[in-house]
């Protein structure tokens, strides 16, 4: 029974259901739930630092059941993305029932979208390859597969990063500086992966120009069929999303920096690179997620088998509360600067 605890991941869509379904100021649950529910539930649960034994993670992994928990993300995302284009082409609503709706699908193509295409694009098989990939185009991050893949895995904690915040850097500044410099890294990246194949630039193995093709064509499809309503729905949705992606970035590796060895290369990743969190509501809701310290030194590990480390750094509170918390800078600063090891520091 402890296995389906996972099940609690699928919370955030089901209150979306819900308030799509019933509108008006029901509209805003998801958020509330979200960030002031979740919030609320850290700081009543205990953290759990306990990790499994090696026969227990043995066992995990032979269950199939973790691996659903995350293919059925699929349908349901695409499912409230639907049924979100059918709301605002359909239904005459108040403006701020629209930009609810907006935040609220957009808060799960960021939790159970891009969250769970990042674990799945981390698997061998070109199966679960293709369905985080699926995942990544509702929030136009479809690029995200190889920067984060081939980019930030390598440069993570370094300031060749995109996606690590620098050491007093607010989040707001954040989203601008990872989000184009991510995406920009990926087409070198992709550039790059061609030249060793031997492939040119305009190949069709030129994932990037699929990725481009995929997200138009979705939008494309959207307009033609739901109208522009819709459109705009699906647009800022998708923003959302991706900003909410950015944000989690932010609280990963914030301030935190590889050092550099004599032969003037960084230090290999270590336990030390990431922010790790216990809090077992955050863990539950985005697939362990929050140990991000071992899921960097161990890269291949699936979520249900990942360790706590006693030497990462740790954060006072789990990652929804800690996405709250990065909205206000000089609270984030006071709370997260003082945790950050002196000889990372380099402002």
């Amino acid at each position: 029974m402890k296995d389906l605890k996972y099940l609690a991941a699928f919370s955030i869509p089901l209150v979306c259901f819900f308030s799509l379904y019933f509108k008006g100021y029901w509209i805003w649950a998801t958020p509330i739930f979200g960030f002031v529910c979740i919030p609320i539930l850290e700081l009543i649960f205990p953290v759990d630092t306990d990790n499994l034994k090696p026969d227990e993670a043995d066992n995990k992994l032979k269950q199939k059941l973790f691996d659903w928990l995350l293919y059925l993300n699929l349908p349901i995302v695409y499912g409230l993305v639907i049924y979100g284009l059918f709301t605002v082409s359909n239904a005459a609503l108040e403006t701020y029932e629209f930009v609810g709706i907006i935040v609220s699908v957009g808060i799960v193509l960021g939790v159970n979208g891009i969250n769970v295409a990042h674990e799945l694009g981390h698997r061998q098989t070109t199966n679960e390859r293709f369905l985080g990939k699926a995942l990544l185009l509702p929030s136009f991050y479809m690029h995200f597969y190889i920067e984060h893949n081939f980019g930030h895995h390598l440069h993570a904690a370094t300031p060749e990063d995109p996606a690590t915040a620098r050491y007093n850097q607010t989040v707001y500044s954040f989203w601008l500086t990872s989000t184009l410099r991510q995406y920009f890294n990926a087409w070198n990246i992709q550039n790059k992966l061609l030249k060793n194949n031997k492939k040119h630039f305009f190949s069709l193995k030129n994932d990037m120009f699929w990725f481009v093709f995929f997200q138009i064509s979705y939008l494309i499809a959207v307009l033609f069929i739901f109208g522009t309503s819709a459109l705009l729905f699906a647009f800022f949705a998708g923003i959302v999303g991706f900003i909410l992606l950015e944000t989690v970035n932010y609280i990963e590796h914030y301030g935190l920096l590889r050092l550099k060895t004599k032969s003037g290369r960084y230090e290999r990743v270590k336990e030390i690179h990431s922010w790790n969190s216990n809090h077992v509501i955050g863990r539950i809701v985005l697939y362990e997620l929050t140990r991000h310290s071992d899921h960097h030194y161990k890269t291949s590990k699936k979520y249900q088998i990942l360790d706590c480390h006693e030497e990462s750094p740790q954060m006072p509170y789990g990652y929804p509360t800690s996405m709250v918390l990065a909205m206000l800078p000089p609270l984030w600063f006071s709370i997260m600067n003082k945790r950050v090891p002196k000889t990372m520091i380099t402002d």
